[in-house]
């Protein structure tokens, strides 16, 4: 009876081990798995950190072209405003009824210059020309 007792210890002796290898084996893979995730939260981390960093950067541009294009808008209305008190100086009708030699040739080469700045900034083929700025 002492010798089962004895294999009978022994046994559980090598079950409580084997079962303490299993344990220490999971537990390392566990870690493994676990180092493997951080380091992909750190991948992770660093991309969301860069986004970021590029979404501030062109947050900041594209406010900076918002205020361009606001000061451009002003002056085109300043322009227009200018455009319009001179038009209401001219009575160009009567003008036309008057002296149609002199104001025809006059309104269809400005005319046609004005389709023709109409037609190059609606042509996606053509960005290789530059319009005169609006004087301010």
């Amino acid at each position: 009876m002492f010798s089962s007792l004895r294999i009978a210890f022994l046994l559980l002796v090598v079950a409580g081990l084997g079962t303490g290898y299993l344990y220490v084996k999971q537990l390392q893979d566990n870690l493994e798995i676990a180092r493997a995730n951080a380091a992909k939260l750190e991948v992770a981390l660093q991309t969301s950190e860069q986004s970021l960093e590029l979404e501030r950067s062109e947050s900041a541009r594209l406010g900076e072209l918002n205020n361009e294009l606001s000061v451009s808008l002003q002056r085109a209305e300043r322009y227009g405003d200018e455009l319009r008190a001179t038009l209401q100086r001219h009575n160009l009708t009567h003008l036309a009824t008057q002296k149609p030699g002199l104001i025809q040739p006059r309104m269809q080469r400005n005319t046609d210059e004005l389709w023709k700045d109409l037609t190059d900034i609606t042509d996606p083929d053509r960005n290789d020309r530059v319009l005169e700025p609006i004087p301010d």
